[in-house]
C-alpha cells in the first residue's frame, strides 16, 4: 500500500499508483504553466498558493475519476489544472472575504499584497482556467460555468445568511453542495468524461464528488477548531474569528435554543462576542473542543463520506473503486 499525492491516499496497486502519480505531477506543472505572466509581479502573486503545495484534492479525484475510460486522454490532465486553478481562485477570494492572515502555512495573499492584488490574481487564475477550456470543448466550458455560478450562488447564501424559518443547519448544507459540492463534482465529471467513460458511470462520479466535497468541506468544519496551525494550513479559529456560520456552531446554537442550557448559552454569547483578542478565542475553542456540538459535526461528515462511497456501488470492482472508497476514509479520518 503507497501513499499517493499530498492528501494522503492509499493505493494498492503499483500501476495505479503510476498512473496517478504521472498524472498530479503533470497537473503540478501544467499549473506552474498557467500562472505564468509577462508581468513578473502577476507571476509571483499567481504562483504564490500553487507553491504553498496543498492536497490536490480535485485534481486526485480526476485523476481516479479517468481510470474508468482512457487516463492517458488528451483532456484528462488540463482539466484537472482547470479545476485546482477554480479552486485556488477562490481561495484568494475567500482571504479577502475572511481578513485571513494565512492560508497553506504560507502568509495569505491579501496579508502581503493586499486585498486589490488578491482579488485580481484570483480573477486572473479565473481566466486563465477559462482559457484552457476552451480547449477542451463546449460541454467543458458549460459544466465549468454552471459549476461556478453553483459556487458563487453558494457564497452568496452564505453571506446572506438563511431566509427566515429556514432551518440553518439545512441552509448551511445548501450553501456547502454549492460552494464546495460544485467543484467537486465537476472534478468526478470532467475525469471520467475526458477519459471517455460511458454516461452513466460519468453520472455516478459525479454524485460521488458532490457527496464527498460536503464531507470534505465539513472536515474543515471540524479542523478549524480541533486542529493545531500545523495540520490545517491556517490559523485554528479563523472561521470562528470571522463570525463564519460553520457547522459545529450551528450544532451548538440548535441545541443551545432547544435545551436552554446555561453553559450552551454562555459559549453562544462567547461566540457571538469579539473574538479578536487571541486569549478569547482560545477559550472559545477550547469549550468548543470539549462540546458534544463538534462530535456531531464529525456524524455528519461520516454520514457524508458514507454515501458517497454508496453512491460508487454501481461501478466495476477494481482498484480505482478501492481508491475512490479510500478517499472517503481519509476525508472522515481528516475529521478525527
Amino acid at each position: 500500500m503507497t501513499v499517493v499525492g499530498p492528501f494522503g491516499l492509499h493505493v494498492r496497486d503499483q500501476a495505479l499508483e503510476a498512473d496517478v502519480q504521472s498524472g498530479l505531477a503533470a497537473v503540478e506543472a501544467g499549473l506552474l504553466e498557467a500562472t505564468k505572466s509577462d508581468v513578473p509581479f502577476i507571476t509571483e502573486a499567481a504562483q504564490h498558493l500553487v507553491r504553498a503545495g496543498g492536497k490536490r484534492f480535485r485534481p486526485l479525484l480526476v485523476m481516479l475519476a479517468s481510470q474508468f475510460g482512457d487516463p492517458d486522454a488528451p483532456g484528462v490532465v488540463p482539466s484537472a489544472v482547470v479545476v485546482e486553478l477554480t479552486h485556488l481562485a477562490t481561495l484568494y477570494h475567500d482571504d479577502v472575504m475572511d481578513e485571513a492572515d494565512v492560508r497553506r502555512g504560507v502568509t495569505s495573499a491579501n496579508t502581503r499584497w493586499g486585498n486589490s492584488v488578491a482579488v485580481l490574481t484570483g480573477d486572473f487564475l479565473f481566466a486563465r482556467a477559462s482559457h484552457i477550456l476552451a480547449d477542451l470543448g463546449p460541454e467543458a466550458v458549460r459544466i465549468q460555468a454552471e459549476a461556478f455560478e453553483r459556487l458563487v450562488t453558494g457564497q452568496i447564501l452564505e453571506t446572506a445568511g438563511p431566509r427566515d424559518g429556514r432551518d440553518p443547519v439545512d441552509h448551511y448544507l445548501d450553501v456547502l453542495s454549492g460552494k464546495t459540492g460544485s467543484l467537486v463534482a465537476v472534478s468526478g465529471r470532467l475525469g471520467a468524461m475526458m477519459s471517455g467513460a460511458d454516461e452513466r458511470t460519468v453520472d455516478i462520479l459525479t454524485q460521488y464528488g458532490e457527496r464527498l466535497g460536503i464531507a470534505f468541506q465539513l472536515a474543515d468544519d471540524v479542523l478549524d477548531i480541533a486542529s493545531d496551525s500545523h495540520e490545517s494550513g491556517k490559523t485554528p479559529g479563523t472561521d470562528l474569528r470571522e463570525g463564519i456560520p460553520t457547522l459545529p456552531v450551528l450544532r451548538l446554537r440548535a441545541q443551545a435554543a432547544e435545551d436552554g442550557k446555561p453553559d450552551d448559552l454562555e459559549l453562544v454569547e462567547l461566540l457571538d462576542g469579539d473574538l479578536s483578542d487571541d486569549a478569547v478565542l482560545a477559550e472559545a475553542l477550547r469549550r468548543l473542543r470539549a462540546h458534544p456540538a463538534l462530535e456531531q459535526a464529525r456524524k455528519d461528515t461520516v454520514r457524508y463520506a458514507q454515501e458517497a462511497r454508496a453512491t460508487l456501488a454501481p461501478l466495476p470492482e477494481g482498484y480505482a473503486k478501492s481508491a475512490l472508497e479510500e478517499l472517503c476514509d481519509a476525508v472522515v479520518h481528516r475529521a478525527g
